[in-house]
């Protein structure tokens, strides 16, 4: 019995494999001083199977890269080693693993690991002095101090080193690294003086006027003319707080003169500080509902410090009345209802922070309802988070609002030396 065999030409099987499917690498090259890399760079392989399909033999080729730009094509799925190389020297090596890609790659996608700098001229790390600008970035950057501490605000020494900023963490910081409660200058304060009338007769003839204080410095005042800014040195001049307009400049019958200038204050203070400020919500439920909040970090209260707290309410519809509660943790502070005819509610309290708590008082009053006034206690002494609650509730659940327009928490903190 003969047994036949088929034999397909060797050029057809062959295309069963096909060759290797082939991904682009492009992306451009800069050393440590900016300036783009130019060089060789060296990519071998060791024989692999690319797309399940096509066996790759073990190989190598050399690339030029010239401005920085690099670009190659490789077969997909292999694991390659590149050298690159600038001056007869190998400055370092990488391995890529390369995926199949339609669109060409950055490095970034294919970077795997850096290797060791080998082959070339080398046989020790490279030296800081071979890589062109490296010594002079690295000396200009900022290097860590003895006080540096992480989690803390950066300060620049006079050494030029990196320092934590000291203080409390609810202090503020200077421009010059030094820092205290916020508010506080740590000295003299200066003061503001906005639309001074200075006095003196205003007849064409008069030229000699006199302010209510000192301008400090005296480059601070703005003086007005019928609104018109004067210049001092052209239209008059300044001793004090004595103003001498030139014969020119000398105000006439009916002109309007209007001042504004810095003065010097005396002893440490401080300013008030805006804890929290804005605009509440709506309810038309007859729970209390927080129509705004606000937290007090703890620590942020000292003893002596006072807290202002203000707030302007709305009632839209006559059907039912309406309150509103302010709360000082779980203290309401400033608690008043109002009829249904009702409109407008306002109001502030003030909470003076003592040792043990809180001493508080209050004053509301709206459009219809007459002044009234509450003062108390409250255990509360922010040491732990404190809450500012503005809660409102209509008297009945229906179709009337009570709305919070606008809410200020401000603090009033007490100056480091307690004057």
């Amino acid at each position: 019995m003969h047994m036949s065999r088929l034999w397909l030409p060797l050029s057809i099987s062959l295309l069963a494999w096909g060759a290797p499917p082939l991904t682009t690498i492009q992306d451009l090259l800069y050393r440590a001083d900016g300036t783009t890399f130019s060089g060789i760079a060296l990519i071998e392989w060791s024989s692999f199977e690319a797309g399940g399909t096509s066996n790759v033999a073990g190989g190598s080729l050399s690339i030029t890269i010239a401005g920085g730009v690099l670009r190659v094509q490789l077969a997909a799925g292999g694991n390659y080693t590149v050298r690159y190389n600038s001056g007869g020297k190998t400055q370092f090596t990488e391995i890529w693993n390369v995926p199949l890609s339609a669109t060409p790659l950055r490095l970034r996608s294919v970077r795997t690991m850096a290797g060791p700098v080998t082959g070339g001229a080398l046989t020790a790390p490279v030296p800081i002095s071979d890589v062109t600008g490296l010594a002079g970035e690295l000396a200009a950057r900022p290097v860590m101090g003895p006080g540096f501490a992480a989690s803390r605000t950066a300060v620049i020494s006079a050494a030029g080193q990196l320092e934590a900023a000291s203080g409390d963490p609810v202090d503020c910081l200077r421009v010059d690294g030094t820092s205290g409660p916020c508010g506080s200058t740590g000295g003299t304060l200066a003061s503001f003086v906005d639309g001074d009338t200075p006095a003196g007769a205003v007849d064409g003839a008069n030229g000699a006027f006199t302010l209510s204080s000192a301008p400090s410095p005296a480059s601070s005042l703005l003086l007005y003319r019928n609104g018109i800014l004067q210049k001092r040195g052209l239209d008059y001049s300044l001793s004090g707080n004595a103003i001498v307009f030139a014969g020119a400049s000398i105000p006439q019958t009916g002109d309007v003169l209007l001042a504004s200038y810095r003065v010097s204050g005396s002893g440490t203070g401080t300013r008030p500080e805006i804890l929290c400020i804005g605009s509440g919500a709506a309810t038309s439920q007859a729970t209390p509902v927080s129509l705004a909040q606000c937290t007090i970090p703890g620590g942020t209260l000292k003893t002596g410090d006072r807290v202002e707290i203000r707030f302007d309410v709305s009632h839209e519809g006559t059907a039912s009345g309406f309150t509103l509660d302010v709360k000082w943790g779980a203290t309401g502070v400033a608690t008043r209802s109002a009829a249904s005819a009702e409109t407008l509610l306002t109001g502030r309290a003030e909470v003076s922070v003592q040792s043990g708590g809180a001493q508080w008082s209050s004053q509301t009053w709206g459009g219809t309802s007459a002044l009234a006034a509450a003062a108390g206690t409250s255990a509360e002494t922010g040491v732990s988070d404190l809450l500012v609650d503005f809660q409102g509730q209509t008297a009945a659940a229906g179709t009337d609002t009570v709305t919070l327009r606008n809410y200020l928490v401000l603090r009033h903190p007490v100056p480091a030396s307690g004057l």
